[in-house]
């Protein structure tokens, strides 16, 4: 049974999640802290790079098959070129959870937002290490 609220879309559907994508990354890559990490550490191509992550979130959210990469890995191999910080990961999530909270409500949004969160314990823990809660065993 959906709980989606009248006048917003759960992430049910690709075009849910796409969507999602690009009001999330419209934010990320305007802001001062996070952009530089993406543009110019990272140096990702915008195309390219929406299209792993609407395959990642798809898997996650709606059982597709077609995301193969180790996140942890492309993760720790940026953290090489560039330290991050548990803010970072904090910045990130609070970016994810309000771009969800304005523009869709429902039960795929809602477990996006727990999801993101075990991915950024997660990040925090076992890429820039020392943090002190454990990290959640998602889903």
């Amino acid at each position: 049974m959906k709980t989606t609220l009248p006048g917003k879309p759960d992430l049910d559907t690709p075009e849910h999640i796409a969507e999602f994508l690009q009001y999330f990354y419209g934010k990320l890559l305007n802001d001062a802290v996070l952009a530089p990490i993406f543009i110019d550490v990272a140096a990702i191509d915008l195309r390219v790079h929406l299209g792993h992550i609407q395959a990642y979130w798809e898997k996650l959210l709606l059982g597709q098959d077609d995301y193969h990469r180790h996140t942890m890995n492309i993760h720790r191999a940026l953290h090489a070129k560039h330290a991050l910080t548990h803010a970072d990961f904090d910045r990130w999530l609070d970016f994810f959870t309000t771009t969800i909270d304005e523009h869709f409500a429902g039960e795929h949004a809602d477990r996006a937002k727990i999801v993101a969160r075990h991915i950024a314990e997660n990040m925090k823990r076992y890429i820039v290490g020392h943090y002190d809660t454990p990290a959640s065993t998602c889903c």
